[in-house]
């Protein structure tokens, strides 16, 4: 028996009952696959903007840890088989139960460390709503003690109208935020409107002028987060 041999035994035997599988279904929606090509998109997005990216709305985190779970269920159920064919199976699953592992913990830690740098910002009204119910809960716990320690350390000896981190008095706003001006490389994806265009308009905004670049479907252009940002949200262009 070859590897070729071993692999297509792989495939008879665990395809069915494999998350991780084309064309299997949770809920009804999309394949291991197709989850898969998303979550890694979210995730290289998500690295690579300046702020934070609206939480997944499709259940799309919900189906991975799902997905991770029923897998790491096979293997525990695999695990003792002393059958060399079984043990090069668990092998390739382990393997690939720790490639979805890696891309959603990459994904959440790239955002807890925006919702750190910039607690107040995502917590205020405009941007709450890009974090789930329990970033929201993180944030929240995590400003109460960053205020608390800076309390003690030395806002409590200031007067009581100086111990405010949102003071926005003198029309001067002291909650920061992200740079939206910084420079991101993107890939066009094509018009999601269901006009069929390949291009996708990005309108941009220079020093001697503005003015607009049609981005062809698979080319890769460089600029500003704020001029492509809204593209990059409804899915015709993607972060590189």
């Amino acid at each position: 028996m070859d590897i070729n041999d071993i692999l297509e035994d792989l495939n008879a035997r665990h395809l069915e009952r494999d998350p991780f599988a084309e064309g299997d279904e949770f809920e009804g929606r999309g394949s291991g696959q197709a989850d898969l090509q998303a979550l890694t998109r979210a995730w290289v997005n998500e690295r690579g903007a300046t702020e934070l990216l609206p939480w997944p709305k499709d259940g799309l985190i919900d189906r991975a840890t799902n997905r991770i779970k029923q897998q790491i269920e096979l293997v525990e159920q695999m695990t003792g088989d002393m059958d060399p064919k079984t043990n090069f199976s668990l092998i390739i699953i382990q393997t690939e139960v720790e490639r979805w592992k890696f891309l959603i913990r990459s994904y959440l830690r790239a955002r807890i460390a925006k919702i750190d740098k910039h607690t107040l910002h995502y917590l205020s009204p405009e941007h709450s709503g890009r974090l789930n119910e329990t970033e929201i809960a993180y944030a929240t716990r995590h400003q109460q003690l960053l205020h608390s320690h800076y309390l003690s350390s030395f806002l409590g000896s200031f007067p009581q109208n100086l111990q405010n981190l949102n003071d926005t008095a003198g029309g001067i706003n002291m909650i920061g935020g992200p740079d939206e001006e910084e420079g991101v490389f993107v890939r066009g994806l094509g018009a999601r409107d269901g006009s069929g265009e390949s291009a996708v308009a990005v309108h941009g905004r220079g020093r001697d002028g503005d003015g607009e670049v049609d981005v062809e479907r698979g080319e890769v252009v460089i600029a500003r987060w704020s001029d492509v940002k809204d593209l990059v949200e409804k899915g015709e262009m993607e972060l590189v």
